[in-house]
């Protein structure tokens, strides 16, 4: 393993630096209609819902920031939200299901959809569904009768998710499923989808904050107060 790459965070920057080229030469406006976002020509910013919170994003250089106006640093979350703005085709959400392997391609990348997702919010929640509840709550999520606890939330503007976990016991473990509204993999492609769960399940146990982290392979160190 290449170390110094990894302190450097060189995964998440390349495609990060490769989607802000594209997102710069795009027309703000015509991105926020398909996005179903809003656009501010004065200030020149995007406002992004991301499971329940709002960013603002510049255009055109790609800065995000919170609503304490603290900079986003991760560049996979970057990344992500660029994407969803430059892919995005106006198509509203379908109400219809489907799980990632019915995604084009989602075999392909199944094997750490899984174990990044799936299996981390089984292991999360799987002995816990009142702290699934209380996360759903604060990211404005809809319960769902499905399994011992589901629901279906908002991962960004116009682009839904459901999370269903089946609690363990004595004879069974905890299992769990994430399923996509039909519409996101017009924005999003299996590969995309891959960190989106990642992001998703991340910011769920966290109550809808952002992951402190740079990349997938590196957490940012904290400054102790």
């Amino acid at each position: 393993m290449d170390i110094k790459a990894v302190k450097e965070d060189r995964q998440g920057k390349v495609p990060y630096e490769f989607i802000r080229d594209i997102y710069e030469t795009q027309d703000p406006i015509k991105m926020a209609e398909l996005s179903g976002t809003v656009y501010d020509a004065e200030t020149k910013k995007f406002k992004v819902t991301l499971m329940g919170k709002d960013y603002w994003i510049e255009y055109p250089t790609g800065k995000m920031v919170d609503g304490d106006y603290n900079e986003i640093e991760s560049y996979t979350i970057r990344t992500i939200i660029l994407r969803y703005l430059v892919n995005a085709k106006g198509i509203e959400a379908a109400g219809k299901d489907i799980t990632y392997k019915e995604i084009p391609g989602g075999h392909v990348y199944y094997s750490n959809f899984y174990n990044r997702t799936v299996l981390q919010l089984a292991k999360e929640y799987g002995y816990n569904i009142e702290a699934f509840k209380k996360s759903n709550e604060k990211i404005n999520g809809k319960l769902l009768k499905i399994g011992d606890a589901a629901c279906r939330f908002e991962f960004i503007n116009n682009v839904y998710m459901t999370f269903i976990v089946w609690e363990g016991d004595e004879e069974f473990s905890p299992a769990s499923n994430i399923l996509f509204d039909f519409s996101t993999q017009y924005c999003f492609d299996a590969e995309d989808l891959a960190v989106v769960g990642d992001i998703a399940v991340a910011v769920f146990k966290r109550q809808g904050d952002l992951p402190k982290r740079i990349g997938l392979y590196q957490t940012k160190p904290q400054n102790k107060q």
